[in-house]
């Protein structure tokens, strides 16, 4: 259970207005924020940068993230950058993420990794509700410890869930938890020696052809580190491997294929993903 820390609220409406998706309200205490949408798509898209000024997550910290997109809206949600979990010595950091998708309406979650460094205990819980005829593609990138400074998560303890639900029934359930780090990050049935993993969930349209379209488009740079699946009512993509910008380049690519074949629309990246 977290205690101290900070807690922080954000809570975010989207409505279609005049074939443009508007951030209609917003709600936030603490430090948790965005600044206004933007439209860089022809079908109105917004696209929305959620802020957390302090630039990490500290032991006892408690973030929630709410999102409600209104009927036939669209809404594109990132971050400027990675998350980070540091250190904990104050009881579990929770990131709870919640998100309504209306009917025919479209979300893309999409932020940048998560960071754990050494000896964090972080949550990280993800539920998301869809009408019978919306769309959602979400992706999580997770770094245990940080390679580029030859630290890996040897202690510490995570515990992550994703739901997604259509209407009243579940479509897709995930959670790993684990506080034993370095059994985990070697043993050869979780993440064989590799401190990178990303997953990938489109939940829309599914045509036959979309998996085979991805590996097909992916080719040989994703040998041995990515995977693609169709499941019944979800495509699932994964990575394992030992670069973030690895994975992060595989993901764009599959994700550009999911919205071409299956929302029938081009991808345009976050302009704050190139800065």
């Amino acid at each position: 259970m977290s205690s101290g820390g900070w807690h922080a609220e954000l809570e975010l409406w989207f409505a279609n207005a005049h074939g443009k998706t508007r951030l209609v309200r917003r709600r936030h205490c603490g430090p948790l924020a965005v600044q206004r949408a933007f439209h860089p798509e022809a079908d109105g898209s917004a696209h929305v940068y959620l802020l957390h000024p302090p630039g990490g997550v500290a032991g006892g910290d408690n973030l929630e993230i709410t999102c409600h997109i209104a009927p036939e809206a669209r809404a594109v949600l990132t971050t400027p950058g990675a998350t980070k979990f540091y250190r904990s010595e104050r009881g579990t950091s929770t990131q709870r993420t919640v998100i309504d998708v209306g009917a025919g309406a479209t979300c893309e979650n999409l932020p940048q990794e998560t960071i754990l460094f050494e000896g964090a205990d972080a949550a990280v819980i993800t539920r998301v509700t869809l009408a019978e005829d919306s769309a959602y593609i979400g992706w999580d990138f997770v770094s245990l410890g940080r390679p580029a400074a030859k630290e890996r998560f040897l202690a510490g303890r995570l515990r992550q869930r994703v739901e997604i639900f259509r209407g009243d029934e579940p479509i897709w359930f995930e959670q790993v938890a684990f506080s034993s780090a370095p059994d985990v990050l070697d043993a050869p049935f979780a993440f064989a020696g590799h401190p990178i993993a990303g997953t990938m969930v489109y939940a829309g349209p599914m045509l036959d052809d979309t998996v085979e379209r991805i590996r097909e488009g992916l080719g040989e740079a994703a040998s041995g580190v990515f995977s693609a699946s169709q499941l019944e009512r979800v495509i699932v993509c994964r990575y394992l491997g030992e670069r973030m910008s690895e994975g992060k380049a595989l993901f764009l690519q599959a994700w550009s294929i999911l919205r071409e074949h299956g929302l029938r629309k081009k991808a345009v990246a976050p302009r704050v993903w190139a800065t």
